[in-house]
């Protein structure tokens, strides 16, 4: 096995109230050119930020045997960044307004590309340049550089500078596609000369020469290990865990002196799959009521909520921005004159009373009442709906502003087979992989099949987490 270069060991990173990896295990070794993608808020620029030095892990440990080898002290003194915009003692962004760029006898003595370049390296500027593709800018001033050359420019000044390690942060961005491919050909054949690369891109942008991906989509991060050609997805190695919903500690909730909840801890986080199942009486319908910001007790518990502990100056309406209810006590109190679609409607602004909605909004109602098949219930009064047709109409609004926490109580009673399959289909397809689901019901052959997590109530206590 070739030297690690840099490794990271069960590394947590939180960053102000909200987790960025746990259990982040990763190491790049000598010979491997690694691609990192991943969504916009991954966290593939606090990786590039732990690879750098610049960010301490909250738990486990980042280290560098590559520092050894090559007798250096700190990652800034072998490893190099190059990423969008060029903030540094050299030049800053802020000490120039946007029209300057434009007008170039406006500023005093402008820092030249050469100049940029020469700062704090003896290297061959002119011969870097020129296979950099910016020789002919060289007495340009750097603030006048289009994107492109701009980012050239910063790979040049990256490798005057010698480093073991470059950490390039989406270097194809603004580019087109002969540009891309231009440097895509570039950055290849300095690997092959030997250069330690690791490249933050688009996953659609992946250059033929990266050795391995680490992809940090979803829940947790795949390696995948370039073979001949081809890729073979290896064990996942890296855990990530996304930002907790909801977290209850210790939650006890009391009614006539019977204990409706009785010390329930239990954490949701972004994007799982709940199924919360448990006989009649257990405390499903309380434990609910506490996540929708309904219950009272909430204040007397700690009960959690997208980071933030209830009672700390939010407003019930803050809780339920970012909820999408239904449920069969919900249902009942569903008694004002309305339309079927002005009922869906009514979840835009979390209430039972018709609300102003725009075009954006009534399209959306549309298309959720063909998803369902009850176009036809468009303009019909709600109360003379069926059962059935109504759970439809309400499991709708639940789902009509994409809340980030979905929570469906018994959401398929009066619903035959067909509707039923129709609807867990619907959820299994359309739900954002950053929308959690809180599924209750007493049929297991209810629940969507995306659901991987349960947790069983029985008398108020927390009889099994799985």
């Amino acid at each position: 096995m070739t030297d690690a270069v840099v490794e990271l060991d069960e590394v947590a990173v939180v960053r102000g109230e909200h987790g960025v990896f746990a259990g982040l295990t990763w190491t790049v070794r000598d010979g491997q050119a690694w691609a990192v993608v991943g969504p916009t808020g991954s966290g593939k620029t606090t990786l590039a930020e732990l690879v750098l030095g610049k960010l301490r892990p909250t738990a486990g440990a980042v280290r560098w045997p590559l520092l050894a080898r090559v007798g250096a002290d700190y990652p800034s003194q072998a490893v190099a960044h190059v990423a969008f915009r060029e903030e540094s003692r050299l030049f800053s962004y802020a000490g120039h307004y946007y029209q300057q760029r434009f007008e170039f006898a406006d500023a005093d003595s402008p820092l030249s590309l050469e100049q940029f370049l020469r700062a704090g390296t003896a290297g061959d500027v002119a011969a870097v340049a020129d296979r950099l593709g910016v020789r002919e800018q060289l007495s340009q001033p750097f603030m006048t550089l289009s994107n492109g050359q701009t980012r050239r420019a910063r790979l040049a000044r990256a490798l005057l500078a010698g480093p073991e390690l470059l950490v390039l942060d989406d270097p194809f961005v603004g580019l087109d596609a002969a540009g891309r491919a231009d440097l895509a050909a570039l950055l290849g054949e300095l690997v092959r000369e030997g250069k330690r690369l690791v490249l933050i891109c688009r996953a659609d942008a992946v250059p033929g020469w990266v050795t391995d991906v680490l992809d940090l989509a979803g829940r947790t991060a795949t390696v995948r290990e370039r073979v001949s050609g081809g890729e073979d997805t290896r064990s996942l190695t890296v855990a990530v865990r996304p930002d907790p919903v909801a977290e209850l500690r210790g939650v006890t909730v009391r009614h006539a002196g019977r204990a409706i909840l009785d010390d329930v801890s239990w954490t949701v986080r972004a994007g799982e799959r709940w199924a919360v199942v448990g006989p009649n009486g257990s405390g499903k319908t309380t434990l609910l009521s506490l996540l929708c910001g309904d219950h009272p007790q909430a204040y007397a518990n700690d009960i959690r909520l997208f980071g933030r502990r209830r009672g700390t100056g939010e407003t019930v309406w803050d809780v339920k921005r970012n909820v999408g209810l239904v449920s069969p006590e919900f249902h009942l109190y569903f008694t004002e004159s309305l339309t079927a679609d002005r009922a869906t409607a009514t979840g835009f602004a979390d209430g039972v009373t018709d609300r102003p909605t725009s075009p954006e909004q009534d399209a959306r109602v549309r298309e959720l009442f063909g998803a369902f098949g009850i176009s036809h219930l468009h303009g019909r009064p709600f109360r003379h709906l069926s059962t059935g047709e109504q759970r439809l109409v309400l499991l709708a609004r639940a789902l009509v502003k994409r809340p980030p926490l979905v929570i469906l109580d018994e959401p398929f009673q009066s619903l035959d087979a067909g509707r039923v399959e129709a609807c867990r289909a619907y959820l299994d397809r359309e739900l954002g992989a950053d929308q959690t689901l809180l599924f209750v019901t007493h049929d297991p052959a209810e629940l969507p099949r995306s659901v991987t997590r349960t947790l069983r109530l029985d008398r108020g206590e927390v009889a099994e987490v799985v």
